[in-house]
């Protein structure tokens, strides 16, 4: 059975919200994510509770160098209360969105992996990603040993879209196909990178 939907999701998918513009989608940052989860089907509030839950466990600057990275503008955390606080804001955003319907169920199926066998992959790919800071690939690196593989990962694709000097090649494309495959991901998640690939 395949993912809810076959675009990117959770924290990630709420990370592609804050960009230049995100003033137009609310007037503040919880605005924005509140806004995202009031348009969002079930699965995918839940998919962003989730994320965040598992994220909550790591320190509050890990969590700003990692919102940082996925997000190509983040507003400065000290008028957000630090990357923990933040991504306390966004789990009670999901609860809110969630009480509002009682026969919300939790994830199942493919949409409640969350890419443990896919672990030394994923770690792989975040050290092999020669374009994003050091101090990213190893804040990936952690996320994706004490969350989840799959958090990390999206949110490596994430960092990807978002480093300026990033490209790809071809065999490094294809290991992150075969990653997001496992996944069962849909089509169009790790196909966002696709355009960075460089054809030798």
């Amino acid at each position: 059975m395949p993912r809810f939907t076959l675009f990117d999701f959770g924290v990630s998918r709420v990370m592609a919200s804050f960009h230049q513009d995100w003033i137009h989608d609310g007037a503040t940052v919880a605005d924005v994510v509140a806004k995202h989860l009031a348009e969002s089907v079930d699965e995918g509030a839940l998919a962003v509770r989730r994320d965040a839950r598992v994220l909550g466990g790591l320190p509050s600057p890990t969590l700003e160098v990692l919102w940082d990275a996925g997000a190509q503008y983040m507003p400065g955390f000290e008028r957000l209360g630090g990357g923990a606080e933040w991504t306390r804001t966004v789990v009670g955003l999901c609860d809110a969105r969630l009480s509002a319907n009682a026969d919300v169920y939790a994830l199942t199926g493919a949409d409640a992996e969350d890419g443990t066998a896919c672990l030394d992959a994923v770690v792989a790919e975040i050290e092999g990603a020669w374009f994003l800071t050091g101090e990213v690939r190893s804040t990936l690196t952690d996320c994706a040993r004490h969350c989840t593989p799959d958090v990390a990962f999206r949110v490596l694709l994430r960092a990807i879209r978002c480093a300026p000097e990033a490209s790809l090649s071809s065999e490094q494309y294809t290991r992150l196909e075969a990653i997001g495959s496992a996944l069962r991901y849909g089509e169009f998640v790790v196909d966002s990178v696709r355009y960075l690939v460089q054809e030798t």
